[in-house]
């Protein structure tokens, strides 16, 4: 059985959730495979059982201050030396294919070794024509070369016409039971003394913040919670809505179970702010690009939100796989998208 080696970028928590998912589907199929995961420190991963043992590296990482990403940080804190030594080292030849999930130092290691890349994730799709916005010449070419694929998989809430697929997700049962006035917020860049602040005037809400600092709440509609993949998925499958990042992936869970979105995304970051502009023009969500007391209140009140049943592409890239990775035509993109459903919800 083929054995793989899938290089996860941890920067953020959706390559980490998406990972899961096709670990789940992996190992079901029988393969063996070893994870690798670069751009955070090991301590800061939480719920990682299901990968059996993984590797952590450094890797390189952007970083973040007042929810803007900030260039001069991230060059600064930026390990060139360590990130070469790494690709260096890092000795594949003993697997028969490699995994990318926007992860340079896997990427680079297998290019230096002539092995082909598989990339899977949201990154790839903008390699083709999407909803684009916050780009330029130098974004341009981060996303081009900062993790490069051989093969790219590009992943996206909508076709665009393009040739890419449904997000990989869990595909949970749709909840029988909603909370009304309950919301999840993720908001790990912002400051969470100030979400506290701008959330407590709506008492008429249950709101649960869940933040790498946990800070303690004096109001008993706010609280804040500590990052639990099992604890956020339990809150997740019965409130009403989530104010978050502009991330794909907890945008694409929230899809999945039918909850309102209101999305602040990172400012300078071209994928969170391409992210926004395609919830929009989707009407799939709302997006607000400072945290607007007005604008959440309004999104509060507002009851519509969409549910679209995506079906499990992460059993289809593995079976993809096993059938000898052929080139993904236009009939097997169409065949994918006709399973997907776009339905409107009223809470």
């Amino acid at each position: 059985m083929m054995k793989i080696f899938y290089g996860v970028q941890g920067t953020g928590n959706g390559h980490v959730t998406r990972a899961r998912v096709m670990a789940k589907e992996l190992y079901a199929a029988g393969y063996e495979v070893d994870f690798q995961f670069t751009g955070r420190p090991v301590e800061k991963y939480f719920d990682m059982e299901i990968f059996n043992g993984y590797q952590c590296k450094p890797g390189l990482t952007f970083n973040s201050d007042k929810g803007q990403v900030n260039y001069l940080k991230t060059a600064l804190e930026a390990q060139p030396i360590r990130f070469i030594r790494d690709i260096n080292t890092l000795d594949l030849s003993a697997y028969d294919l490699v995994i990318s999930d926007f992860e340079p130092v896997t990427a680079w290691a297998a290019r230096k070794q002539k092995k082909p890349v598989l990339g899977i994730g949201h990154q790839y799709a903008f390699n083709h024509h999407i909803p684009r916005a916050g780009s330029g010449l130098i974004v341009d070419q981060i996303m081009k070369h900062f993790a490069p694929a051989d093969i790219g998989i590009g992943l996206h809430w909508h076709h665009f016409g393009q040739p890419i697929l449904p997000p990989i997700i869990d595909t949970p049962d749709f909840p029988t039971a909603i909370v009304g006035n309950k919301i999840i917020v993720y908001l790990p860049f912002e400051d969470t003394n100030e979400v506290i602040r701008l959330l407590c005037p709506f008492e008429n809400f249950e709101f649960h913040i869940y933040s790498p600092v946990v800070v303690e709440s004096k109001y008993p509609h706010v609280s804040c919670k500590p990052l639990s993949r099992d604890g956020f998925q339990k809150d997740l499958y019965d409130c009403v809505g989530i104010i978050s990042n502009a991330g794909f992936e907890l945008a694409s869970e929230s899809l999945q179970l039918g909850k309102k979105i209101l999305a602040k995304p990172l400012h300078a970051q071209m994928e969170q702010i391409s992210n926004a502009a395609a919830l929009e023009q989707l009407g799939y969500g709302h997006t607000m690009f400072n945290m607007d007391t007005t604008v959440i209140e309004n999104w509060l009140h507002n009851h519509h939100a969409v549910r679209v049943t995506y079906p499990n592409i992460a059993r289809v890239i593995v079976q993809w796989i096993k059938n000898g990775m052929q080139p993904m035509d236009q009939d097997f993109i169409e065949q994918v998208w006709d399973t997907v459903e776009v339905l409107q919800v009223r809470h």
